[in-house]
Parts: structure tokens; sequence; C-alpha cells
């Protein structure tokens, strides 16, 4: 059992593989893993300007809007509008995206992962003033994502995040908080 603090300030903001914004990792499988070798990955990304997603080859990913007024998606040529928050949307991420802003710049969290994984992860965000049981499991991240959250004894701040492995635990937001389950090792 363990938990493993993962706090926001620090995160390093990198561009995004085609340079068109930029993400701060929050955690990926394997530890250290670039964009073209990890299991999993999960960060916030800054999207300042319309334009395309980066393309990632036998990926799939969940994107959740935290801040902004939304977006208008093109994904493989189907329109998606994403324009309220906390809501994840499923999608596969080599499909060309395009995105519009609908009224400036977004964060959205982003969860991706191999195709091949043995499971896919899960996303839900608890709403704010709620507790949730959180089962043990190979993999759960907690991130808060506005307000506060305190689990496993700990207080998470905006963007702030917990991994826990194989460890029981309640939740207790007073804001939007993702829990994010994801797959044992491949």
């Amino acid at each position: 059992m363990t938990v493993r603090v993962l706090p926001a300030a620090g995160r390093v903001a990198v561009p995004w593989k085609n340079g068109g914004g930029v993400t701060r990792e929050i955690v990926a499988r394997p530890e250290g893993a670039d964009m073209g070798d990890f299991e999993w990955r999960v960060s916030l990304a800054d999207v300042g300007s319309d334009g395309p997603f980066s393309a990632f080859a036998d990926v799939d990913r969940i994107l959740t809007m935290v801040e902004g007024e939304g977006m208008d998606l093109t994904v493989g040529g189907e329109q998606r509008r994403v324009a309220a928050r906390f809501v994840p949307q499923r999608f596969p991420g080599d499909l060309p995206t395009g995105c519009r802003l609908l009224g400036g710049p977004v964060v959205n969290l982003n969860v991706m992962w191999r195709r091949v994984a043995a499971a896919t992860p899960t996303v839900t965000v608890a709403a704010p003033r709620r507790s949730l049981a959180l089962p043990a499991g190979p993999a759960v991240l907690v991130v808060a994502l506005d307000g506060t959250a305190e689990v496993a004894g700990v207080t998470l701040g905006r963007y702030d995040a917990v991994l826990l492995t194989d460890e029981e635990a309640t939740l207790r937001a007073t804001g939007h908080t993702a829990v994010i389950t994801l797959p044992p090792r491949a």
C-alpha cells in the first residue's frame, strides 16, 4: 500500500508533441516515459488558441475540461462540442482532432493510454461537498480540480494529486475532484 503525493507546484510546462500548446504531466507509467513510450499518462494541458491536437498512434484518451468556456472539437471529421466543465469526454487519440475555442483559453485534464492495455482507465468527477469511498485498486489517482480535497490524510489544493496503490481511502471534496482508476502494469 502506498500513497504518493504529486503537488502541482513545480510541474514543468512542456510543449505538446505538435508544439500547439503546453502540458504539465501529473504522472505516467512507466515513470519518466516520454510521449512515445508511456503505458498511460495523466496531465493538465493549456489550450490557448485554435488548432490541431497532437496525434498519438494506438492511444485512446479521456479529456475533461476544467477551466474555460469550451471548445468545438472535430474528431475524425465528427463535430463534438465540449462546453460543460468536469464532464469526461472519451475519443481516439490517433484520429485527427481540431479545436476551436468558444471563448478564450481552456485547461483540460487528459488521461491517455495504449490500446494494448488489459484494462482501460475510468474518470469520475466527484461533485463539491461530497464524500466518496475509494476502493483499493492497482492505482487510483485523485486530482483536486477546484477547491480542495482530502484523501488518505493528505489535503490537496487546486491541481494537487495523490496516487493511491492498493489503498482503500475516503475522499472528502470541497470542490470538483477527479478520481481516475488506472490499469495495472501490462
